[in-house]
């Protein structure tokens, strides 16, 4: 059980590129948390999700030789809904629909997938630390940063349409 939490359902056994397919994989989920809840059903879920991952890759890579295993993808899940967050909440916000907002979404994934895979700045210092911690940290760091991202698009944007 705690192998089908930490890989989402054995997704992350997908190649290549696991953590892309987990962040894939994260956002239709999102999109339904999104729609049975809101946003607020979102936060709570990625909250959870956050938790429980955390404590979940502590105890499947506590005797393992590899300490952050490719296919152990539940943190991509918690990183890309903090991506999505943006999109979640202006859309709550405007009474649209998410995928009306696909713009955003579109950049919560490609942004966030960036920051995961460079690793700039905070992400890359998380990703050295150890343990669960660092596994979690540098995609929920990750997340944040592709969340800016988002917001300073949607304001660059919409920015035409304010000013009018």
């Amino acid at each position: 059980m705690i192998r089908a939490l930490c890989t989402l359902g054995h997704i992350g056994h997908l190649r290549p590129a696991p953590g892309t397919w987990g962040s894939a994989a994260a956002i239709p989920l999102a999109w339904g948390l999104h729609e049975l809840g809101g946003f607020w059903l979102l936060l709570v879920a990625t909250l959870a999700v956050t938790a429980l991952g955390w404590w979940a890759i502590g105890v499947a890579t506590k005797h393992s030789a590899d300490k952050d295993p490719s296919e152990i993808i539940i943190d991509e899940v918690a990183g890309q809904w903090i991506a999505l967050w943006p999109v979640s909440l202006g859309a709550q916000m405007a009474g649209a629909d998410f995928w009306a907002l696909w713009p955003g979404v579109l950049t919560a994934f490609l942004a966030f997938r960036l920051f995961d895979i460079w690793k700039p700045g905070p992400v890359g210092w998380a990703d050295r630390q150890p343990g669960a911690f660092g596994i979690m940290a540098d995609d929920l760091i990750a997340g944040w940063m592709a969340a800016l991202i988002v917001v300073v698009f949607a304001v660059v944007a919409h920015l035409p349409q304010v000013m009018a």
